[in-house]
């Protein structure tokens, strides 16, 4: 062990685990390493310590709920917490405690997470499990599962990774080709002279405000929608979070990395990828659904998704892609009759401001309230400041209603020329800038459309679907038909 791995190790104190197994190779060989003692309980003992995340599985097996989780806890003695949740791997599964002492208040009887945990939480078995950014122990975290294929889903991969130091036509990025237009790069170049001030945003707020009916009490400007999720995760108080899935991965990714075990409904295929309200359980206190939904494109009715509304229950709707859909039907922002909402909006995909980072939070005051202190000062920049105030206006707001209508001549153009192929199954209810398809080896045929100059945004990163799932941002029709060609040849090239 050389001098930084001895640093990395040296607050070590002892391994623990079920009694039987301390004499393990495995086990002995890490207190070896760590040069810490191996403690053994038993399982009746094990099985009498609380642990956040108990599984079924271990508890079958032992009586304990996590033995990872249990021994650690153990092990730590009294006010111990857990510092890294149980991570598995196909060979082991641990979890680190340490020990906090309790207040005069607290109750000592249930275990404890750490708030300051940033790690993931392992799930139930044959649900992935994602990698912490806590340095514990040099594990695999590759797993299997009948819902994962041969790995574990990437919540952290998007789009922009297909393109990224390529020359490639893209259809993996959503982000409308041909923008910004020439007016709102403009305004935006113009708002470069006054850098010397520090960001304003009142105006900003108050255009979007208008532009949705609210008071600017409603209205949070954020560092585009990815900055929005991450402040949910952090700044409400929420124990059973629920992302409904296949959906931006976002979301979950930002709420475990806030330490939350997050839940899954997993919208199905043979169902068309639609929600079904009585799937979300009722104990759920957030909600996170996309409408329409990055990646399946499905737009669901406003009622049906405000029908999961429940007291004490936030309800949190991304809308990033609404104003792809003609007249915004079934949008919810501007909606203050639906307790709990939360409306997510992203002026980076219609405007081509991905790189400039804005978008907005629609909520209740005391919800926004909460978000904004969960900000740092000036989140948002002048130039983007200015860009959300000149997007909201009735001519921008036009130009973006035209250009809707014309995404979706182009994407039927785009499923008409798919249904050509008797290998390709649509998602047919599409109505985003995008659509979802099936093709058996979809992983094997993205890679050849990559050799004939075409990007693919892969399916296998969202939770809910396969290696055989490509998502394909809607073009225009000279590029559509090229990349019909060439679809038709990697198919070919496959035999």
């Amino acid at each position: 062990m050389g001098d930084g791995a001895a640093r990395r190790y040296a607050r070590v104190a002892g391994v623990a685990t079920l009694d039987a197994r301390v004499a393990e190779p495995g086990i002995v060989a890490a207190a070896v390493r760590l040069g810490v003692p191996v403690r053994g309980f038993p399982a009746e003992e094990l099985a009498g310590v609380a642990v956040p995340h108990p599984s079924e599985v271990p508890l079958a097996a032992t009586g304990t709920a996590s033995v990872a989780e249990a021994a650690a806890l153990r092990a730590a003695g009294p006010g111990a917490v857990l510092l890294v949740p149980k991570r598995k791997s196909r060979r082991v599964t641990c979890a680190i405690a340490g020990f906090v002492p309790f207040g005069p208040d607290e109750v000592t009887s249930v275990a404890r997470l750490s708030p300051l945990t940033c790690g993931y939480i392992a799930g139930e078995p044959g649900t992935p499990h994602f990698p912490t950014p806590h340095t514990t122990a040099d594990m695999d975290t590759h797993t299997e599962g009948p819902h994962t294929g041969s790995q574990a889903h990437d919540l952290r991969h998007h789009g922009d990774a297909e393109v990224r130091d390529e020359k490639l036509i893209d259809l993996a990025v959503n982000v409308r080709t041909a923008t910004p237009p020439d007016w709102l790069r403009e305004r935006i170049a113009h708002s470069l002279t006054g850098l010397a001030a520090y960001p304003d945003g009142r105006s900003a707020r108050a255009a979007v405000a208008e532009r949705h009916d609210l008071p600017a009490g409603r209205v949070l400007l954020t560092s585009g929608a990815a900055e929005a999720f991450v402040l949910l995760a952090r700044a409400l108080p929420v124990r059973r979070p629920v992302v409904v899935h296949p959906q931006f991965t976002e979301p979950e990714a930002a709420l475990r990395d806030a330490g939350h075990e997050v839940g899954r409904v997993l919208l199905r295929e043979e169902d068309g990828f639609r929600l079904d309200p009585a799937a979300v359980p009722e104990e759920a206190d957030l909600v996170v659904i996309g409408n329409p939904t990055n990646p399946t494109s499905v737009l669901h009715p406003a009622e049906t998704i405000a029908s999961l509304a429940r007291p004490g229950r936030y309800l949190v709707v991304d809308e990033a892609f609404m104003d792809a859909v003609p007249g915004e039907r079934e949008a919810l922002a501007g909606r203050t009759d639906v307790p709990g909402l939360v409306v997510l909006r992203s002026l980076t995909k219609t405007w081509g401001l991905a790189g400039l980072r804005i978008g907005y939070v629609l909520a209740e005051p005391e919800t926004v309230a909460l978000l904004e202190r969960a900000q740092p000062l000036w989140p948002v920049s002048t130039p983007a400041l200015v860009a959300a105030e000149a997007c909201m206006g009735r001519a921008a707001l036009a130009e973006a209603e035209h250009a809707a209508h014309r995404i979706g001549t182009e994407r039927a153009h785009l499923l008409a020329g798919l249904a050509e192929f008797d290998e390709v199954r649509t998602v047919a209810a599409a109505e985003g800038p995008f659509v979802l398809i099936r093709i058996e080896g979809a992983d094997a045929v993205r890679e050849r459309l990559r050799l004939l100059g075409f990007a693919a945004r892969r399916g296998d990163t969202f939770p809910g679907l396969d290696r055989h799932w490509l998502r394909l941002a809607v073009r225009d029709r000279a590029t559509t038909n090229r990349f019909l060609q060439a679809l038709d040849q990697a198919l070919l090239l496959g035999g």
